[in-house]
């Protein structure tokens, strides 16, 4: 099956060791991760290839959404690529810290299978992930 692919990036001015740590610390992971107004839990995380990460995101309006991932590869600082399952979307998240003269460039590479339904989310999700950048400088104090 064909895949579709969403790219979403931001230039921060911060380190790659300091984006890739606010990934890599899941309780500041819980307060940056997801869209604007959602919170997280997140009841297991082991960031190693094969490792499980189980995150529990609830939206402002008191909805549970949970999540499972595992991860394929922890490359430290510089890439991240992991496989999302069921029940939501199945989908791999591949991401890039690249260092440039003045920060790093985040690049988020996502690719789930190009179905209808997938297709009528894909402009969700880009935004979503813009929301996401902008909690993550927060986090990071930019």
């Amino acid at each position: 099956m064909e895949k579709l692919e969403i790219v979403s990036e931001r230039h921060f001015d911060a380190s790659a060791e300091a984006l890739f740590a606010a990934f890599a610390d899941p309780e500041r992971l819980a307060r940056w991760w997801g869209p604007h107004d959602f919170t997280n839990r997140i009841t297991q995380f082991d960031f190693v290839p094969g490792g499980e990460w189980l995150i529990t995101m609830t939206s402002f309006e008191g909805t549970d959404f949970d999540n499972r991932w595992t991860f394929q590869a922890v490359d430290v600082p510089k890439r991240i690529l992991a496989l999302h399952h069921e029940p939501m979307h199945v989908f791999t998240l591949e991401m890039t810290f690249e260092p440039m003269e003045t920060g790093t460039r985040l690049v988020w590479r996502m690719q789930f299978d190009d179905t209808p339904e997938n297709r009528e989310i894909e402009h969700f999700i880009a935004a979503a992930n813009q929301q996401n950048f902008d909690r993550l400088e927060a986090e990071i104090g930019l």
